[in-house]
């Protein structure tokens, strides 16, 4: 087999239209383009609107993207967890019932700053690996809520 042999696998390669080739070709005369018009006639560039101010200049100029899937935790400091006079596990329902945490809905993220003097068994949704630190050097337990 040499290069000169080589061929695109049949039915994959379409040849090119030519247009404006007469009747007999099917696309002659108007060549596809319709009747008349500026469209008929030359080049017109892509997002032209007639002379209206076109789509992309009527938007507003923003700038970068908005990501759908970022996760917003409701976060709660280890400083804060420790003042807390809670019998049993703190979840995120006892930091909605305490108003420690506003939204209900939203995961819990407990974050290293403050001190932990006593131990802490804690369930979250996610933790900083300083607050994990600091809950268990001090006796207590960290529990992650899927």
């Amino acid at each position: 087999m040499k290069v000169h042999d080589l061929r695109p696998a049949a039915g994959s390669h379409r040849p090119k239209t030519r247009v404006g080739r007469g009747i007999a070709a099917g696309k002659g005369k108007t060549a596809g383009r319709g009747t008349k018009g500026q469209k008929a006639r030359g080049k017109v560039r892509p997002g032209f609107e007639g002379g209206q101010n076109p789509l992309y200049r009527r938007l507003a100029y923003r700038r970068g993207f908005k990501n759908i899937f970022k996760i917003v935790y409701e976060v709660v400091n280890v400083g804060r967890l420790d003042a807390l006079e809670v019998d049993g596990p703190i979840t995120p329902e006892v930091l909605v019932q305490m108003r420690i945490v506003r939204d209900d809905t939203a995961p819990v993220k407990v974050l290293g700053q403050g001190e932990v003097t006593r131990p802490l068994h804690v369930r979250a949704h996610a933790f900083s690996a300083s607050a994990r630190q600091k809950i268990e050097a001090a006796g207590g337990t960290v529990e992650v809520i899927a």
